[in-house]
């Protein structure tokens, strides 16, 4: 690869940055820079969809190249977020968890307002792209295992102008290697591993480039993978949650259920196998044909949280808990020339289906002073004790049509059109055993409460950015996107006609205006509404090339995520849908090369303002409801570094400082003072002050062998899972965490042989705290989603 310009020591540095080099304690090693290297390789980007080299690229941008994710050992969402300060990620607590990866909700720069999740409420406030193709949906990200990728590119802050609906906080893209026409290549990876106290796991994956022709190429990847459980299931005691010895007592009859059937060490294993192919067929000089087809399929059981008061990775489950989550994506992208424009054309169907079922017993005995409700077709009272059963089946269709103009003129510009439609049927059946017929929804013997929905998001969209050289080193960028969105939500969900009539619920069948169902096999209709939206985003940016190694920039833009449709208002009727809301971004930013390109210094500052955000919080009848009743500052700085010391020694780390704050004291809807959930200046929940890495990778020779030693650590600060006073209260906090890895290896010729050792001081970091139901009622039992434990990992590698 091409080396980044560089002029070398005579250049003048500003003076901040000589301050800031100083107290960073780097110019006192002046003479390691000096050490005879390379300098650092080229990084290009697509962040703006153009190719670009990441140090001319005005945006704060992090990025883990091929090779930067094989030497971290990357294979999922969870590795690769831990070294993008600017990411911060929560589980879905009723999906599984973070460790079945595709539960994750993810949030940028602090935008989080610890309401998301839920399959009628929000949608992500950061786009998750595969190449060109968005593959964001409601209620966790799509995770694909992350091999034979060229990078992950992390864009932070408002990206709606290029990106729109989705990406209101950021953008992370993970971009494929493409086939190869040059000839052949192939290589595969083997690893076994051993969690402490947890089980073995191990992993086979590999790729294979094979060109065709002299115009065409295919690249095929498979990958097979086994992640041990470190969690038991056991007959453990929680006086709060009525559990002793592995056997819960429900007060109100009393009824009593046990989990002997389901005890198990290690119990929380997941199963991931998946492939992918790209066919690259260059019709011409001009255009080129990239079809792809990618699909995965993960299982993962048990539960991957844990009850702090049955002591470390311990806890007592009542039912069997599992999630398969099966997806698959085509895509299709052409390339080519018309005229001196480039042409892009991206589009790409998604299919994902996701089955679950999670114990829901805390929910039934927390709220047992309904037991008496529960009755069966005889009238006697029945074990209360539910599961609920999940059918979640997503699509989605997007296109984009794309031009651009040659990138050494004077005037440039990027613009085009996009459609996306993405679906979700949604089927939630709380079921318990042995309920009345009468009690039931119709039609679904055992079922108390039946959410079967069908969702839809439609995003219309114009955008362009077009950027002028004022003088030589002088341009000015300005964007906009018009965009028009489609939110419907119809179906049925709530409880039978006889349960309301007996207890009053408002939600449910006696609701229905329509006695034939719309969706699925729901009893009939009670839901049928469509929100439409137009606004635009705009974008404006400065950025100076003070020489060929500094580049300043600063910025104002903003993103947005669209509106919806509410099921019911806090008294049970039909509400007015939710607003979108807003992040305007202001941002001051650097990308520095210093000593013969051997150090590479970014950063940026910013100052965000969310507007009216969304948040959801449930109802009266614990219906989601969905409000615009908060507003919010962030400030922050984000910086990365990378230094090159010499042929051998490699050094890197990044940092982010997020300070995120109510503007107005949140209060849901009834602002008077008794109600004011959380006051003014109030931190934000999901997004620590501080988050940061740091990596050192040395590379020497042993006889006829190459070796390595690396080391790498994680610092990620305390926060709160839950925006509100109270709530946060009854959960708690998730405290700091430091996670260490160390990695060794050697290599010869075509192999590789690697031992590592994953946070090596078993440091047990909370990654999220949740209770099944409201915190306020179930707070007593609060579960921890915990990293995994110690784990040690032989891998052989070999490519061809």
């Amino acid at each position: 690869m091409s080396k980044i310009p560089s002029s070398g020591f005579g250049r003048a540095r500003p003076v901040f940055l000589s301050t800031l080099l100083a107290s960073t304690a780097l110019t006192g090693v002046s003479s390691a820079f000096a050490a005879d290297t390379g300098g650092i390789e080229t990084v290009v980007v697509t962040a703006e969809k153009r190719s670009e080299d990441l140090q001319k690229v005005p945006l704060s941008l992090q990025v883990l190249g091929t090779e930067k994710l094989e030497q971290l050992h990357v294979t999922s969402f969870a590795d690769y977020a831990q070294y993008l300060p600017s990411v911060a990620f929560s589980a879905n607590a009723g999906g599984g968890g973070l460790s079945d990866p595709g539960f994750a909700n993810v949030y940028m720069r602090g935008v989080a307002s610890g309401g998301d999740g839920n399959h009628s409420a929000s949608l992500p406030s950061v786009g998750i792209y595969l190449d060109e193709q968005p593959v964001t949906t409601i209620g966790g990200s799509l995770d694909m295992h992350v091999y034979d990728i060229a990078r992950v590119e992390a864009l932070a802050g408002p990206q709606g102008t290029l990106y729109g609906a989705s990406s209101e906080a950021g953008t992370i893209r993970i971009i494929t290697n493409k086939p190869d026409l040059s000839g052949f290549s192939a290589a595969y990876d083997v690893k076994v591993s051993d969690t402490e106290n947890g089980g073995f796991g191990g992993s086979a994956e590999g790729y294979v480039n094979i060109p065709l022709n002299d115009k065409m190429a295919i690249r095929i990847v498979g990958w097979d993978e086994h992640d041990a459980g470190y969690i038991d299931n056991i007959a453990g005691t929680d006086a709060a949650a009525g559990i002793v010895n592995g056997v819960r007592t429900y007060p109100n009859g009393p009824f009593t259920i046990s989990n002997a059937p389901y005890r198990k060490n290690n119990y929380n294993n997941v199963d991931i196998y998946g492939g992918r192919a790209l066919l690259e067929y260059d019709i011409d000089n001009n255009w080129t044909v990239t079809p792809g087809l990618m699909g995965q399929q993960t299982n993962a059981y048990g539960s991957f949280a844990y009850d702090p008061t049955m002591g470390d990775l311990k806890v007592a489950k009542f039912a069997p808990e599992f999630s398969r989550d099966e997806w698959y994506q085509a895509s299709l992208t052409v390339q080519g020339k018309l005229g001196n424009l480039d042409v892009t054309y991206a589009g790409a169907y998604m299919d994902r289906h996701v089955h679950s079922q999670i114990d829901y017993s805390d929910y039934s005995y927390f709220y047992d002073n309904y037991g008496s409700y529960f009755l069966d077709n005889n009238g006697h009272q029945i074990n209360p004790s539910q599961v609920v059963i999940g059918h979640d089946h997503f699509t989605k269709d997007s296109q984009e049509l794309r031009f651009a103009s040659p990138t050494d003129g004077r005037l440039r510009f990027v613009g085009g059109v996009f459609y996306e439609r993405q679906t979700h049927a949604i089927n939630q059946d709380y079921v318990v055993n042995g309920l009345a017929t009468s009690l039931s929804v119709t039609g679904w013997p055992g079922t108390l409460y039946l959410a079967d929905e069908a969702r839809s998001d439609t995003d219309y969209a114009g955008f362009g950015e077009v950027s002028y050289d004022l003088f030589p080193n002088l341009t000015l960028t300005g964007g906009l996107r018009a965009y028009q969105s489609v939110n419907s939500l119809k179906g049925f969900f709530g409880f039978g006609a006889g349960w309301q009539t007996a207890y009053g619920y408002s939600s449910g069948e006696l609701k229905c205006f329509s006695p034939d169902p719309i969706v699925d096999r729901g009893p009939c209709t009670n839901l049928d509404a469509t929100t439409t939206e137009k606004g635009f985003t705009h974008k404006l940016n400065v950025t100076w090339h003070v020489d060929d190694d500094i580049m300043l920039y600063a910025t104002t833009n903003n993103g947005f995520r669209p509106g919806g449709v509410n099921r019911v208002d806090l008294n049970g009727v039909h509400a007015p849908p939710y607003k979108p809301d807003y992040l305007t971004n202001y941002e001051v930013g650097w990308k520095t090369s210093w000593f013969d390109d051997t150090l590479h210094f970014n950063g940026a500052v910013f100052l965000d303002y969310w507007h009216n955000f969304q948040f959801t919080f449930l109802s009266s009848n614990s219906i989601p409801f969905i409000a615009n009743p908060g507003d919010a500052r962030i400030k922050g700085v984000e910086s990365d570094i990378l230094w090159k010391a010499t042929d051998q020694l490699t050094l890197n780390g990044s940092l982010s400082y997020t300070d995120a704050r109510l503007t107005h004291p949140y209060c849901g809807v009834d602002c008077t003072p008794p109600n004011i959930l959380a006051p003014k200046g109030q931190q934000l929940p999901i997004t620590p002050y501080f988050k940061g890495n740091a990596t050192a990778r040395y590379e020497f020779k042993v006889g006829d062998f190459g070796a390595h030693l690396q080391g790498a650590v994680v610092y990620n600060g305390s926060s709160w899972d839950d925006l509100r006073t109270v709530e946060r209260a009854d959960t708690g906090k998730d405290p700091a965490y430091t996670i260490v890895n160390f990695t060794t290896g050697i290599a010869k010729d075509n192999w590789e042989l690697e031992l590592d050792l994953d946070n090596a001081f078993d440091e047990r970091a909370q990654l999220y705290r949740f209770s099944e139901c409201t915190p306020t009622v179930c707070g007593p039992q609060t579960y921890i989603i915990p990293n995994r434990p110690r784990t040690v990992s032989l891998q052989f590698s070999q490519k061809f």
